[in-house]
C-alpha cells in the first residue's frame, strides 16, 4: 500500500533535495518576510523572487505561489532556478514567485480524514481549509499591496502539496487561475477527495481555470486517485476549464517534480 511507503519516500526526497545544485541567484531570495496570520494564529516565513528587470519597469506580473517554498530543505531555490531559466529561454512568461515556507505540512496540506489507518499515520492532519484561507484572504492581499501584480496567479505543489493543489482546484477553483499538481497524494483518507471529484467538478465554477496534473510510476492508491480525477474530467469536463494530464512512468515520486515543473509551467503561463 502506498501509505506504508509514504514516510520512507518523504525521507528519501528530503535527502535528495539536499543534493540538488542551485544557481546562486535563487539561493538568496529578493525578499524574505514574516507575514502575520490571524487565521493560522502566528507568522509564516515568505520568500519572494522577482523577475529580472522588475525594478526598472512599470510592468505588472503574474504570481506563482509555491507550497513548500522555504529556502533551506524546500523547493524555493529549485523552482526559482527553473522559472528564471525558462523565462530566459523565452518559454515562460516573466513572473513573481512567492514561496511559503512549510511549518507543519502534514497538518497544513491535508484535509480532515476519517479513515483510521491514515489518521494513525498523520494524527496531526486536517488543516487545509485554514491554510487555504491564509493563502487567499491574507497572503494574496499582502502580495498585491507590495508588488506590481497583473491579477493572474498560480498554485504549485508536489506530493502532499499536490494534494492541497488538487483540493483547492476542486473546492475553490476561482482561488487561483492556474494549478500544477505533481504526483498529488490522492491516496489520503482512502482517496476520499478523488471520490468526490465528479460532484465537485459539476458544482464549481471553472471558467478560465487551467490545470496541469502529472504522476510518476507510483502505482496502488496513488495512481487510483489520480485516475479517478482524470476520469471525472474526461466524463464531464467543466465549461471553461483547460486541463492537461501528463503521466511520467519513467519518473519516481522523488524525481517527478522537476520534469513536471519544467513542462507544466510554460503550458500554464506561456510567454506573451
Amino acid at each position: 500500500m502506498y501509505r506504508r511507503r509514504f514516510l520512507t519516500a518523504m525521507g528519501a526526497a528530503t535527502a535528495a533535495a539536499a543534493l540538488v545544485p542551485t544557481l546562486a541567484h535563487a539561493v538568496t531570495p529578493d525578499g524574505t518576510f514574516m507575514v502575520a496570520s490571524r487565521v493560522l494564529g502566528g507568522e509564516r516565513r515568505i520568500n519572494v523572487a522577482l523577475p529580472k528587470g522588475y525594478a526598472g519597469s512599470n510592468r505588472r506580473f503574474p504570481v506563482l505561489y509555491l507550497l513548500d517554498g522555504g529556502v533551506k530543505d524546500e523547493d524555493f531555490p529549485k523552482i526559482t532556478d527553473f522559472v528564471a531559466a525558462l523565462i530566459a529561454e523565452g518559454k515562460l512568461a516573466p513572473m513573481i514567485v512567492v514561496g511559503i515556507e512549510g511549518v507543519d505540512r502534514k497538518h497544513d496540506l491535508t484535509h480532515p480524514a476519517t479513515f483510521a489507518d491514515d489518521l494513525k499515520l498523520l494524527p496531526q492532519s486536517g488543516g487545509s481549509a485554514a491554510y487555504r484561507r491564509f493563502l487567499v484572504d491574507e497572503l494574496r492581499p499582502w502580495v498585491k499591496a507590495r508588488y506590481r501584480t497583473d491579477g493572474k496567479s498560480g498554485l504549485i505543489g508536489e506530493s502532499l502539496a499536490g494534494l492541497f493543489v488538487v483540493e483547492t482546484f476542486l473546492r475553490e477553483p476561482q482561488a487561483f487561475d492556474a494549478y500544477l499538481a505533481a504526483s498529488p497524494s490522492l491516496w489520503w483518507d482512502d482517496q476520499s477527495l478523488s471520490r468526490q471529484a465528479a460532484d465537485l467538478l459539476k458544482a464549481g465554477n471553472f471558467k478560465g481555470r487551467r490545470l496541469y496534473l502529472s504522476i510518476g510510476n507510483e502505482g496502488t492508491t496513488m495512481q487510483e486517485g489520480v485516475d479517478r480525477v482524470v476520469a471525472a474530467l474526461k466524463a464531464a469536463p467543466p465549461k471553461g476549464l483547460t486541463w492537461r494530464y501528463e503521466p511520467m512512468p519513467a519518473q519516481q515520486h522523488s524525481t517527478i517534480y522537476d520534469p513536471s515543473a519544467k513542462a507544466g509551467l510554460p503550458w500554464l503561463f506561456p510567454p506573451h
